[in-house]
Formats: C-alpha cells, sequence, structure tokens
C-alpha cells in the first residue's frame, strides 16, 4: 500500500509515516499543501491522510484536487475540529473518511486499511497463493501453514507478488508499491529483497525471476 502523510506538525506526520512503515505501507511525508499536490500528482496514492489545515494550500482545496482528478486514491482528514459541522463539511468535500485528533494509532491504521483496500479492485484481506498464506490486518504469513519471520519489506513485496495473482510484477512495479519516494530507481533494494523474501519461503522456490521481466509467484509446494 503506497500512502501520502501530508500533515505540518512535522512530529506527528513522521511518528505516523514511521509507524505505518512498520505495518509494510510504503509512506511518503509532506508537510504543506504545495509539496501534497506536486506528490500526489507524480505518485499514485492508495490513500492520503490529510491535514485539514495545512499551510499554502488548504486541506481542503487538496482534497477537491484528488477528488477532481478521478484517481482512486482515498482521502482520510484529519482535524482539531471536533464539531459535527467540521466533520460534516470534510465529508462534504469528498473525503473518504474523518479522524478527530488527538486519535489512537491503531484506530488510524485500521481505517487507512479499510480505504486501501477500497482504492483497488476488490481483494480478500487474506491472500493465498502457492501455500502462502498472507493475513494483512493480522500482519503475519505463512507457508504450508508454518508462521514466516518477515520484515516489513519483505512482508510488502510478498503482498504485492500475491495480489498480481501469478502476475510478472517489474522492479519498478514493486519499487512504486513497497517503497517510499527516498528509494533510488537505481538501487538493487528490490532484487535484495526479493532475495531474502525467497530464502524465508524456503524451498522448493514459489517465487520465479522472469529474465528482463521481472518476477512472480508460481504454484510450486513442498512435497
Amino acid at each position: 500500500m503506497r500512502v501520502l502523510v501530508a500533515e505540518d506538525e512535522q512530529v506527528m506526520a513522521d511518528t505516523i509515516a514511521e509507524g505505518l512503515r512498520r505495518r509494510a505501507m510504503a509512506v511518503d511525508v509532506c508537510y504543506d499543501g504545495d509539496a501534497a499536490l506536486l506528490r500526489i500528482s507524480v505518485h499514485r496514492y492508495d490513500v492520503v491522510i490529510l491535514d485539514r489545515d495545512l499551510p499554502k494550500v488548504h486541506g481542503d482545496e487538496v482534497c477537491r484536487k484528488v477528488i477532481a482528478s478521478g484517481a482512486e486514491t482515498r482521502v482520510l482528514m484529519l482535524t482539531a475540529a471536533a464539531g459535527l459541522r467540521d466533520r460534516v463539511d470534510g465529508l462534504d468535500l469528498g473525503a473518504d473518511d474523518y479522524l478527530t485528533k488527538p486519535f489512537a494509532f491503531a484506530e488510524l491504521v485500521a481505517r487507512v486499511t479499510a480505504l486501501g483496500r477500497r482504492a483497488r479492485a476488490a481483494l480478500p484481506p487474506v491472500l493465498e497463493l502457492a501455500g502462502i498464506r498472507l493475513d494483512r490486518p493480522q500482519f503475519r504469513a505463512w507457508r504450508d501453514g508454518e508462521l514466516l519471520a518477515l520484515s516489513p519489506k519483505e512482508f510488502a513485496v510478498l503482498e504485492v507478488l500475491l495480489r498480481a495473482e501469478g502476475r510478472i510484477v517489474t522492479a519498478e512495479e514493486l519499487l512504486e508499491k513497497a517503497w517510499d519516494e527516498n528509494a533510488d530507481p537505481f538501487t538493487n533494494a528490490v532484487r535484495v529483497a526479493v532475495m531474502t523474501l525467497r530464502r524465508k519461503l524456503g524451498d522448493p522456490p514459489v517465487i520465479e525471476t522472469v529474465s528482463g521481466a521481472g518476477y512472480r509467484v508460481t504454484s510450486s509446494t513442498r512435497r
């Protein structure tokens, strides 16, 4: 899942981003509306966590432009205003959900996860393929019933591959969906992550490298 956190309170923004990264999400951060619009024009986000009171360009205007773009991006609006009228106004702008500060981080994660499922074609929260079972809400994965000890990045890569349902996933697509904007497109991070993930999944290999194309999950199973 690719998420943008647009929040002018930098400590809060960075804390939210770090927490979501630990949940295997690729997260970009910005602190004003200008920067938010720039990133939205460049990247395809599943969810934008949007502070309503952003400087430079107000959060309301950012929300309007996201909706007007026709993208499938979902907007979770944050605000310190707790009144019913404020919540209704935010939803009337086209925001998909509304969360009042202060909030419990667990609730934020649950809302972002739910919105992320709505940002793409409907898929179950539990993915199963080639003997692999991935449970996004529990943040756990198994192969043939054995629990896997995956890092957040390995979990994210595995989720992208499983969602492809056997289709070839390019290295560029993995970078876009599992890494944030600071990832160097010329790095070998994808190759290394796939290599360590393949090792943790064990034999026989289920992640196939398709020369010159990318990676896919095959139907190989243990005997």
